[in-house]
């Protein structure tokens, strides 16, 4: 292309970001850029576009998209440097970006043939440090093909070659451009991308370092995370004040232990019905969803005051006339969000028409990522091993049990989930009861913090344990490490070994299927 005719180009293209409109010119640069390569599918592409919309970005000739960068955000110290593309990115679906992470991992970029020579991936650089200095991260990282190998890989190793491109003895489109761009070499990866076959496989990883980043308070003990667990009283009151009271104290004294979660038990608020008129179960129920404002408003204002992450056990709601059974995380800056209870019991469905929920949802938090079973759900392997496989590290499930056998179900699976996911698992529940309050007078529990069954953790792999039916308060400090450590070497690993081929796990999400 001439040189005027670049310069009229480049007056006239415009950095903005990916919509779900570009799908079909984006895919079709992309079959043009990576000959040979699968473009993103619909699901992929729109997986992105949801999870983190602005790292997708594009640059426009007119209406030509001439250019592409796709990019989330990740803690790189939860992988290994030679992780595959497939494990950083979620296979291209970035369900493991992570708003609180420390490295921008960029995951492609292209340029169209016709209009290389224009530095445009530049752009498209600088467009990330931008994105990497406005979430304060770190550092970016990048994974980078090395398209040009495969003409030279009969009479060079990869590490001559990519000697040769840094020193400027050969060219190569990827590598040449981001080492121009001020990124520096940090490895050689093998098996990176298997099915690129220009790169024979391997690819560079790379790094960009924010000098501008700066360290965020918490994060000396980044790896540690410290949990407490309720084991709250059911006792009849006279108000909403006094069950607010009741919560703030035991969220204060968790505070006290500079805890950064605390968990309370499923159907907390049912506490509530021992002031209410009688009625019958179903409309009992139906009345706690006038008093969702005031428990929203209540957890926010403790998470902020308290500065802890809340899973304020679970309330009943009513949305389009249905009646829900909803745990509710309070994070500490003011944000919460909200995970439906998917397994309904019997009795919940014969006293009270409670419906089910139909997402398992994976919470971003400033300690990491974390999920939500209620209750019945844990006895549920599926559940949890798709919390898992979005990158939950931390399994909590509020339950409310009446009895021991009741009690001794949830704590089983719990101990099963925390051992074929190898993750930690938190359960509490109610003790005490409520004489007034019909299907949930009597309570049973003993609370309890799971590790996975292995050298690195508690023996009986239980990290801490509530005193049976006393009301109390666990914590306990968790290691995220050692779960990484015991994936990789552990006695065993169930994680890593839960693919035979022959079985496979798949789930709808938003009309999406995937696969775990």
């Amino acid at each position: 292309m001439k040189t005027i005719e670049q310069q009229n180009i480049i007056k006239k293209i415009k950095l903005r970001k990916i919509t779900l409109n570009d799908y079909k010119a984006i895919t079709e640069l992309q079959i043009c850029c990576f000959v040979g390569m699968k473009p993103w599918s619909e699901s992929q592409f729109k997986n992105m576009l949801t999870n983190f919309p602005e790292g997708q970005l594009c640059i426009l000739y007119g209406r030509k998209i001439i250019a592409s960068s796709c990019s989330l955000i990740i803690n790189f110290d939860d992988y290994n440097e030679s992780s595959p593309w497939n494990e950083l990115t979620d296979s291209g679906n970035i369900s493991n970006h992570n708003l609180y992470g420390d490295t921008l991992y960029g995951m492609e970029i292209m340029v169209d043939p016709k209009y290389q020579g224009m530095k445009l991936s530049r752009r498209l650089y600088e467009a990330r440090k931008e994105l990497a200095k406005k979430y304060n991260l770190k550092k970016i990282i990048i994974g980078g093909r090395l398209p040009n190998y495969h003409k030279y890989s009969d009479t060079l190793d990869i590490e001559s070659y990519v000697e040769k491109v840094i020193s400027k003895n050969l060219y190569d489109p990827v590598l040449t451009a981001q080492l121009s761009n001020g990124f520096s070499l940090r490895k050689i990866l093998p098996n990176y991308m298997v099915t690129d076959k220009e790169s024979c496989g391997y690819a560079t990883l790379l790094e960009w370092i924010n000098y501008n980043h700066q360290n965020k308070p918490q994060a000396i003990n980044a790896h540690y995370v410290r949990v407490s667990a309720i084991q709250y009283q059911m006792r009849a009151i006279k108000s909403f004040e006094e069950f607010a009271k009741h919560c703030e104290f035991f969220v204060d004294i968790a505070s006290d232990y500079r805890s950064d979660f605390v968990v309370f038990p499923e159907m907390i608020t049912l506490q509530l019905l021992s002031f209410l008129d009688h009625k019958q179960p179903s409309e009992a129920i139906r009345e706690l969803n006038n008093y969702t404002p005031q428990y929203e408003s209540l957890f926010i204002h403790l998470a902020i005051k308290y500065n802890i992450n809340i899973i304020a056990g679970s309330h009943f709601v009513i949305e389009d006339e249905k009646l829900y059974n909803v745990s509710y995380l309070f994070r500490r800056d003011g944000t919460f969000d909200k995970q439906y209870k998917i397994h309904i019991t019997p009795s919940e469905k014969k006293w009270w028409g409670v419906q089910s929920g139909n997402q398992i949802k994976v919470f971003d938090t400033d300690k990491g990522k974390v999920a939500i079973l209620i209750c019945y759900d844990a006895e549920f392997p599926e559940l949890a091993r798709i919390a898992v496989s979005k990158g939950a590290k931390i399994l909590f499930i509020p339950f409310n049990t009446d009895d021991r056998r009741a009690y001794l179900r949830v704590r089983y699976c719990a101990q099963a989930r925390a051992i074929e996911n190898q993750v930690y698992v938190i359960i509490t529940g109610c003790v005490g009861n409520l004489p007034d309050v019909e299907n949930l007078d009597v309570h049973f529990s003993q609370s309890a913090i799971f590790t996975p069954s292995d050298v690195e953790f508690h023996r009986e792999a239980i990290a801490s344990e509530a005193t049976p039916n006393a009301e109390m308060l666990i914590y306990q400090d968790l290691d995220l490490n050692l779960l990484k450590r015991n994936r990789e070497l552990g006695s065993v690993q169930p994680w890593n070994d839960r693919a035979q081929g022959f079985y496979k796990l798949t789930f709808d999400e938003d009309g999406i299927i995937k696969e775990v």
